[in-house]
């Protein structure tokens, strides 16, 4: 299934139907009087965040979404039928925004929240309505209110725990790979990459979800590369993991460029908590390792840890170390599985 994570809508609601204008023409009754009754309410148009999916691509094949009119009044004190209302069903994490793509109406990051975009108009009032003492023939009747059309945009930011960060070819869909049963594209060329990818990482009887995105390069804030497209995938999660490949002669450099795009990116991405690691650490030699370690944690001020992804070692430190980021209410504790009793 193709990822889709920004898409352009069109909505509009319904109109109210109008009133109607009738008397009573019965046989046998005297004084009839005025039975026109009013009209029904249009559909309105909604947006709700369902579970199982994590994709915005049912709409690349319908962006139009027009809810029903309202029915008209009839007589016999009749009201019309009011329009159904449509529901669009987002994943979980998906921002809807103004024509101008910049405006957010509303952050829908909960299972089953919804929001109305846009009202239906309200039925017109028939004559019925208008009788009283002094008006007891009213001729006349309200029209229903016009529906709301707009142009919105929807955009999926992913919900995911960890975040991970690098230069092109630094080893984040190995890492993915190795840690989970996601099974991104790897090859030897940089941008592998294309879209966003998910796995869920276990580590000591918990779980935890993994956000890969595409490598960005000097620039990425200005466009250059696949430009910062996919960087709001990476702003929900509690903590990010920033990769950088061992082998490369720039790996300073390297790094600072990632520190400098985050922070060009701006919405307090470059703030949050950050595990730097060292990868590709089987290519190296102790010394080279050494070497390249002392630099790095230069560089970025910290602790930084090693590990590589093919040869899988030190995966679990890393693994614990993201996990000690992240608040307890995001993790999923895996179900201990009950020892079988024993019999003879």
């Amino acid at each position: 299934m193709k990822f889709l994570d920004l898409c352009k809508v069109y909505i509009r609601s319904g109109a109210g139907g109008g009133g109607c204008v009738s008397f009573r023409r019965e046989k046998y009754i005297e004084y009839g009087g005025p039975d026109g009754g009013d009209g029904g309410t249009g559909g309105s148009v909604w947006a709700e965040a369902v579970d199982g999916l994590n994709t915005l691509i049912d709409f690349r094949y319908q962006q139009h979404f027009f809810a029903k009119n309202g029915q008209p009044g009839m007589g016999r004190q009749r009201t019309g039928k009011d329009g159904d209302d449509i529901v669009l069903r987002v994943p979980v994490g998906t921002e809807i925004l103004d024509e101008d793509q910049e405006t957010v109406i509303t952050d829908l990051t909960e299972v089953g929240e919804r929001i109305e975009l846009a009202r239906g108009g309200n039925g017109g009032f028939g004559n019925l309505h208008f009788k009283s003492s002094t008006n007891q023939a009213p001729r006349r009747a309200n029209p229903g209110q016009d529906g709301v059309e707009r142009t919105l945009w929807l955009r999926l930011k992913l919900i995911a725990d960890v975040g991970l960060l690098g230069m092109p070819n630094a080893g984040k869909s190995t890492f993915l790979a190795a840690t989970s049963n996601a099974r991104p594209k790897i090859a030897d060329y940089p941008f592998t990459t294309l879209h966003p990818n998910l796995g869920v990482v276990g580590v000591d009887n918990t779980e935890f979800v993994v956000a890969d995105i595409p490598g960005l390069i000097e620039g990425a804030s200005e466009g250059r590369g696949l430009g910062d497209l996919f960087l709001g995938h990476v702003e929900r999660c509690a903590v990010l993991l920033h990769l950088v490949d061992g082998t490369s002669p720039t790996l300073v450099e390297d790094y600072q460029t990632i520190i400098t795009e985050l922070e060009a990116y701006g919405g307090n991405l470059a703030e949050k908590p950050r595990v730097t690691v060292l990868n590709k650490i089987d290519a190296l030699d102790e010394e080279e390792r050494s070497t390249a370690r002392k630099q790095l944690a230069e560089a970025s001020g910290g602790d930084v840890m090693l590990m590589s992804g093919v040869a899988r070692e030190g995966l679990t430190d890393v693994l614990r170390a993201l996990r000690s980021q992240i608040d307890d209410d995001r993790l999923r504790h895996r179900p201990q599985e009950e020892a079988e009793p024993w019999h003879p």
